[in-house]
């Protein structure tokens, strides 16, 4: 309600700033002495490297450009990913004022000051890409403040954001926006923009395995990699670096990446299979190997946590404990002393019996789910709150499992028209053992009391 009071205020905020229109700064060419990924940025969105599925002639912006009329977008992606240029460069594309804030410098006069300009401009007939940086950091009520003028189309509202947009955006925002995600940058895209590099500057002075150590350690950053570049450019070294001397140059740990692996997806999908193979050492080397070159500890208690369900399971129901006390345990210490709790639930997971059971139930419910749509479960084990349910027979003839032998009825909870399922197949490992020995003798006493009711 507080939200609709204030529409006809936000709608007309735009008429206090009407006094004179600026034109929108144009992008300056940068100087001989501007940083390298300045003088390196893509002038046309052909030039956006790594993003293709987006700016390809098939992409979301590409089909934008060519139909020449823009949606608000929402672009998601990692740091160094390309989306102020992106952003920047589909104004031009398409002919628009570009208008560029930070929701970090920037505040409620600033937005006050840009809608009036787009208002402006509108009236001149020219539409105004208004690109907000950071756009997660405004706060709901700045957000809501945005929804009169790009419902109005006194502009094209380009956010950028690190966050999640689910749970960093309003959802009134998000309703009128297209949420666009960014990849991080992979070894091949990193490559091509230290190409770029060496085209302007010249070879840079490396080996060839330093150089593959040197894009591996941007881990998906286009930016951090030209700085890195940039770095080595100033410092005019004659030899070239092998990797050892490369990560005592830049004080920074660098991985040596095998030329076949893309380096953080490698790894983690080795830490995922020595886990699930039970092989503790290499589970243990391979986290060891993210952590120290960097990975934020909180992913790979992620991707622990998942492995815990998806590989474990009611084989052992501990596993699940221990990789929620790590993270709480790691939230609590922080690094490094936290890591040591991570640690323990890397080993707990590697040493535990395996099973999958869990994971393929889901698949194989979610399919059924699925294919049958909308039937109704059976009258006897419907809700009954009202009389008019309890004459059309909802919850009539429901067996109270407590009132029967064994605590069992052996009640057919199935909908009509659906054979019972079996999604849950428990493996003879570990806890499940002992589950699969509950379920077959649930099985026949289900069959029993079916037999006896025929």
């Amino acid at each position: 309600m507080a939200f609709l009071a204030a529409r006809p205020i936000l709608a007309a905020m735009a008429d206090l700033f009407v006094d004179e229109l600026p034109a929108a700064a144009a992008p300056e060419e940068p100087g001989a002495d501007a940083p390298l990924a300045d003088r390196l940025r893509p002038r046309s969105l052909d030039e956006v490297i790594g993003q293709e599925h987006l700016t390809g002639p098939e992409g979301a912006i590409g089909r934008m450009v060519a139909a020449g009329r823009l949606s608000s977008i929402i672009l998601w992606g990692p740091p160094g990913t390309g989306k102020t240029t992106t952003a920047r460069l589909l104004a031009d594309s398409v002919g628009m004022r570009f208008v560029s804030i930070s929701a970090v410098f920037s505040g409620v006069a600033d937005l006050k000051k840009a809608f009036a300009e787009a208002q402006m401009a509108a009236k001149a007939g020219q539409r105004t890409l208004l690109f907000v940086d950071e756009i997660h950091r405004f706060n709901r009520a700045q957000q809501d403040g945005f929804l009169p003028f790009v419902e109005k189309g006194v502009v094209t509202l380009v956010g950028a954001t690190t966050e999640n947009p689910s749970f960093a955006l309003n959802a009134a925002l998000l309703s009128r926006a297209q949420v666009l995600i960014l990849h991080r940058l992979d070894a091949r895209a990193l490559a091509e923009l230290l190409a770029r590099a060496e085209a302007l500057e010249g070879p840079l002075p490396l080996t060839d395995d330093a150089r593959e150590a040197l894009v591996a350690s941007a881990d998906g950053d286009g930016r951090f990699l030209l700085n890195q570049a940039e770095t080595l450019y100033n410092a005019r070294i004659q030899a070239p670096l092998d990797p050892a001397a490369l990560g005592a140059f830049l004080q920074r740990r660098v991985a040596v990446y095998d030329k076949d692996r893309d380096g953080h997806y490698n790894l983690i999908s080795a830490l995922h299979k020595a886990l699930r193979g039970s092989d503790p050492q290499a589970a243990l080397y391979y986290m060891a190997r993210m952590l120290t070159a960097g990975e934020e500890p909180l992913y790979v208690l992620r991707r622990l946590v998942r492995f815990a369900s998806e590989d474990i399971g009611l084989a052992d129901p501990q596993a699940l404990v221990q990789c929620l006390a790590a993270k709480d345990a790691y939230q609590f210490l922080g690094s490094p002393e936290g890591e040591l709790a991570i640690v323990q639930a890397c080993l707990y997971l590697a040493t535990a019996p395996k099973s999958n059971a869990a994971y393929m139930a889901q698949k194989e419910a979610w399919q059924s789910a699925r294919e049958t749509g909308s039937l109704t479960p059976p009258a006897n084990i419907l809700n009954a709150p009202t009389k008019l349910m309890k004459d059309i027979g909802y919850g009539q003839g429901y067996a109270y499992d407590h009132d029967a032998d064994d605590g069992f009825s052996g009640d057919n909870y199935w909908p009509e028209g659906m054979a019972p399922q079996h999604y849950y197949r428990p493996v003879e490992r570990g806890f499940e053992r002992e589950v699969a020995k509950r379920l077959e003798w649930w099985d026949k006493k289900r069959h029993d009391i079916a037999n006896a009711k025929s």
